[in-house]
């Protein structure tokens, strides 16, 4: 059997991997040893917290909302279930930037709600 002889897909697979870790604190950007498993878990990090993001957001918006909602004297579960009741197509997102930005549009929203 012929020999195969591996090392230019070895150190281009080294050379991305410093690559990735570029950046990174102590032996975990120069050393490979470090730099792999620094890499798995940051990578595990990245994958988890793309998901978390969305949830966070969410929040954010439902708790500015809130805070908007109550300064009109409801709460947060009647504005919302009045716009479902309405029809009103509006997502949290865009309700807690009218909220923040449009405080007069806002409470026009929320007077068309109850």
């Amino acid at each position: 059997m012929p020999r195969v002889k591996r090392a230019m897909g070895h150190v281009k697979k080294r050379r991305n991997l410093m690559k990735r870790v570029k950046g990174f604190e102590a032996g975990r950007k120069n050393l490979i040893k470090l730099a792999k498993t620094a890499d798995v878990k940051a990578g595990a990090h990245a994958y988890r917290d793309r998901r978390r993001k969305k949830r966070e957001f969410r929040r954010l918006w439902q708790v500015r909302i809130n805070a908007a909602v109550r300064e009109l004297g409801t709460s947060y579960s009647k504005f919302m279930g009045g716009l479902k009741a309405k029809k009103v197509m509006l997502d949290r997102k865009v309700l807690s930037e009218i909220a923040a930005k449009e405080p007069k549009i806002f409470k026009k929203i929320a007077e068309l709600v109850k």
